[in-house]
């Protein structure tokens, strides 16, 4: 039950954290270089370029996406007193 009520709370999380990884990496990109970061679209790109801007916008997104992901799995039960997913990683 605890992980259905979550639902829309995980979905919330997810949307700000995706704002805020967007946020950060173009902050961060702007101290890499004054130009915006390039595009797989883009015919004429620099591969290394490319794969770096790739790298790091992917990186940011998924820590950014777990950090949201966790904190508001604890506020949600702290105060539900119901944790929405597993308790421990699954020994395989």
């Amino acid at each position: 039950m605890a992980k259905l009520i979550f639902k829309p709370v995980g979905l919330l999380a997810g949307l700000i954290s995706g704002l805020i990884g967007k946020k950060l990496f173009q902050r961060i990109w702007g101290a890499i270089d004054e130009q915006q970061p390039p595009k797989p679209q883009q015919r004429l790109v620099p591969l290394g370029k490319l794969a770096l801007a790739l790298a790091l916008e992917g990186a940011l997104f998924r820590v950014v996406k777990g950090l949201a992901e966790h904190g508001s799995r604890r506020a949600f039960s702290r105060l539900t007193g119901s944790w929405p997913g597993e308790s421990r990683p699954r020994s395989e």
